[in-house]
C-alpha cells in the first residue's frame, strides 16, 4: 500500500464525541453552529453531544455575555477499552499549538 494516498479513509478514528472535545480545547469560545459545521452534523446533535460531555464532566460550561467559554477536565480517563487507560490530556496533546485546554 502507498504511502503517497493522502484521500481520507472511510473509517474515523475519533467519533463525534472525540472530536467536539478536541475542537473545545483547540478554542474553549467555539461556537456550536462551527462544531456542527466542521464535524458536518447538525446543531442539535452538536448540543446533545455537548450536554453529555458537560453531564459526564469532562468539559465545563461559563456563560461570557452572549456566548459560552469552555473548559476541559484534562486529568479524567479516556475510557479505553484497554488495561491501561489514557487521560484526556494526552489526547488533547496532539493538538498543535492549543489555544487552551483548562
Amino acid at each position: 500500500m502507498s504511502m503517497e494516498s493522502t484521500a481520507a479513509p472511510d473509517f474515523a478514528f475519533l467519533t463525534s464525541y472525540g472530536k467536539t472535545l478536541l475542537l473545545i480545547a483547540d478554542d474553549p469560545r467555539i461556537r456550536m453552529r462551527d462544531i456542527a459545521e466542521r464535524l458536518n452534523v447538525t446543531e442539535r446533535a452538536t448540543q446533545r453531544i455537548v450536554a453529555d460531555l458537560a453531564r459526564a464532566g469532562y468539559i465545563d460550561r461559563q456563560r461570557e455575555g452572549r456566548r459560552n467559554r469552555y473548559s476541559i477536565r484534562p486529568d479524567l480517563p479516556l475510557g479505553l477499552p484497554l488495561p491501561r487507560d489514557a487521560e484526556i490530556g494526552a489526547l488533547v496533546k496532539i493538538l498543535p499549538e492549543s489555544k487552551g485546554s483548562s
